[in-house]
This record gives C-alpha cells, sequence and structure tokens, in this order.
C-alpha cells in the first residue's frame, strides 16, 4: 500500500511539475518593448506565393503584371527569394553523403559557368561582391554580362537574371565570357514557370536593384528513419477536413486564373489572414498530434520549424548589411505565418501589412 502511495505521489508531483513548466513564460518579450532603433526602421513585406511551377497549363507569363505593379509600388530595396544560396550549396556539396537528394531538387549547377569565368563558387560570390561594392551608377551592358556571368558561376541565377532583365534585349547575348549554352539558359529562364524569375528576378530589376538575395535553407539532418513510414504517418495526418477545404480552395481559386486578375486573386487568398489559420489545422497542427510511436508527425514539424527559423535568420542577415532595409520577402504561402511569426519577435524588423498593397 505505500508502495503504490509512493507511485501516486511521484506520479502526481511529476504531472504537477509538467503544469508548471508549461506554464513558464520568459521575462523577455522582444516583440513587447516599446522602445524604437535608431534611424529608419528595417521593414518586411512578406509575400506568400504559390509555386508557379504548380500552377495548370492555363497560367501564362503575364499574368503575374498586376502584382508586380502593386509590389514595385512599395519601392522595395532588397528583394529575398525561397532558393538556396550558391554557397550552401556549395557547402552542401561537400556533404553528398547527407545532402545528395537536396543538392539535385534544389541547387543550381554552377559548373558551366563557372568554367566560363575561371572561377569556383567561392571566388565567384567574392567578385560579384566587389564588383557592387564599387559599382556605378550607370553600368554599361558589358558590365551587366560580366556580372551575370559572376552570379551564375556563384550559383545565384535569380540575381544573374536580374541583370539579364536590366539590358536591352539587343544586349542580351554571348559576351564577356558568357557561352552560348549560357545565353540559351537565361534566355529560358525570361519566361520560366517561376516565382524566383517571374516575381522575385523581374521585381528586383523593375525596382533598379542588382540582385536577389537567396534566402532558403534545405540543410536540416535529421535522424534515420523508415521513409515509408513516415510518409504514410503524415498523410494519415493530413486526410484532415480543413486539408479538404484547403484543397477545395485551391481547385476554385486555379480555375479562375483565366479571369481578369485571377492571379492576383489567388495571391490575396494566399495572403489573407484566415489563410494562416486554415494551413496550421490541415497541416501542422494534426502533424504534431499524429499518435506514431516514432513520433513522426512531430519529426516533420520539426523539419519545417528548423527550416524557417534559418530562413528568417537569412533575411535577418540580409537586413543588418543595410539598415533601414525595405525588404519584400517572397516565399512558398505555407512559409508566411511562420516567417511573420518569428520575424515579429525582432526589435529591429518592422513587419507591413500586404493586404491594403495588393488591392
Amino acid at each position: 500500500m505505500r508502495r503504490i502511495s509512493f507511485i501516486f505521489l511521484a506520479t502526481m508531483a511529476g504531472l504537477a511539475g509538467m503544469a508548471e513548466a508549461q506554464r513558464y513564460r520568459p521575462a523577455f518579450h522582444p516583440d513587447a518593448m516599446t522602445d524604437r532603433p535608431a534611424g529608419r526602421p528595417n521593414e518586411v513585406l512578406v509575400l506568400g506565393s504559390p509555386h508557379l511551377s504548380n500552377l495548370p497549363a492555363s497560367f501564362r507569363p503575364e499574368m503575374v503584371e498586376p502584382l508586380l505593379e502593386r509590389l514595385i509600388r512599395w519601392k522595395p530595396t532588397a528583394v529575398a527569394s525561397e532558393s538556396i544560396a550558391g554557397l550552401q550549396c556549395d557547402a552542401m556539396r561537400h556533404q553528398r553523403e547527407r545532402h545528395a537528394e537536396e543538392v539535385e531538387a534544389y541547387c543550381f549547377d554552377p559548373s558551366a559557368a563557372g568554367q566560363a569565368a575561371g572561377l569556383d563558387v567561392v571566388a565567384a560570390n567574392a567578385r560579384a561582391e566587389e564588383l557592387l561594392a564599387a559599382w556605378p551608377a550607370a553600368p554599361t551592358p558589358a558590365q551587366r554580362r560580366r556580372l551575370a556571368l559572376l552570379f551564375l558561376a556563384a550559383g545565384e541565377p535569380a540575381s544573374a537574371m536580374v541583370q539579364w532583365f536590366r539590358l536591352p534585349a539587343d544586349e542580351r547575348r554571348a559576351e564577356n565570357g558568357l557561352t552560348e549554352a549560357l545565353v540559351r539558359d537565361l534566355q529560358a529562364r525570361l519566361t520560366a514557370k517561376s516565382e524566383t524569375e517571374l516575381v522575385a528576378a523581374q521585381l528586383a530589376a523593375r525596382s533598379g536593384l542588382e540582385r536577389v538575395w537567396s534566402v532558403d535553407d534545405q540543410s536540416f539532418v535529421g535522424a534515420k528513419i523508415d521513409d515509408k513510414a513516415y510518409g504514410e504517418a503524415i498523410a494519415r495526418a493530413w486526410d484532415n477536413p480543413a486539408a479538404k477545404t484547403r484543397k477545395a480552395e485551391g481547385e476554385r481559386l486555379y480555375a479562375g486564373l483565366t479571369q481578369p486578375n485571377g492571379l492576383l486573386a489567388l495571391y490575396r487568398a494566399l495572403n489573407a489572414p484566415k489563410a494562416a489559420d486554415l494551413a496550421y489545422r490541415s497541416d501542422w497542427g494534426p502533424a504534431l498530434a499524429e499518435p506514431s510511436p516514432q513520433g513522426y508527425g512531430r519529426r516533420y514539424v520539426a523539419y519545417w520549424e528548423t527550416r524557417n527559423l534559418r530562413m528568417v535568420a537569412n533575411i535577418r542577415e540580409v537586413l543588418g548589411r543595410a539598415p533601414g532595409t525595405r525588404m519584400l520577402a517572397i516565399v512558398g504561402a505555407s512559409h508566411k505565418p511562420y516567417y511573420e511569426a518569428y520575424l515579429n519577435q525582432m526589435r529591429d524588423v518592422t513587419l507591413v501589412d500586404l493586404g491594403p498593397i495588393l488591392r
């Protein structure tokens, strides 16, 4: 009897400890501080985007124009995209045992451009930075072609496209180290079905900027798991009413793409405040409650949160280069709630409401 009482008391003490831990809140809340940094604030406007490559065949590149017009009026001084920096891809290539799949799926191959430039990824990044530090107000076409080559060799094709968009059409040719093959690739990217080229690079070019900042991160390495069982567990978690509602809404919006401002309507819906709640109830919330003994759902959310934290850290690093930056961060719509939640904790970041800008 005494043993049973001891176990009961120990269990209750443990539960009380858990409850106390759950009640704990840190005393420091950066987002609640009322002081302000010196000078102009850093402003971040987060644009949640569909992956344009997933849109139906009815999508046309010119459909982005109403969106671009509104974003250009905001006058960003920096643009970030959901692409992996060339330097990170280079580091991941040196860890192929851990990152071979991610490199294959998400990293641009800079080898041809590197051979043309005579530079590896690290040296090409350094040389591009040097050029931009002394960049003239009115660069020549030859300078833009050379910088485009350096960005390709640096593993930064989005920034190469900024230079390509800024060149007159008759100056987009194989000179200053650019080969015919590299020019063909750049030309194909002018109308690529991708938000990186059609939105981020075009926006940067038409805003008078010289590059796009790559802030994605795919360096997460989890423990070894049974991939098949993991996939099945996550699929079960995603089989829920909120996910069905979200899918139906997406199909409705996709069907309306050919209507006037159909793509703009899609962006408005994806960035509406209620979209964040629906995304959570359809995705990460059910994943956290997924009951497998291996905790597959919680592992998935660990990946997701880690990735978003690292992406936001990359954004914060860019803001530190020039305090007072107005950054437009373009990212897959599912990332937007996490971007804004994490950025909102930072004292030197002011979030901007996208709603009025998309009207």
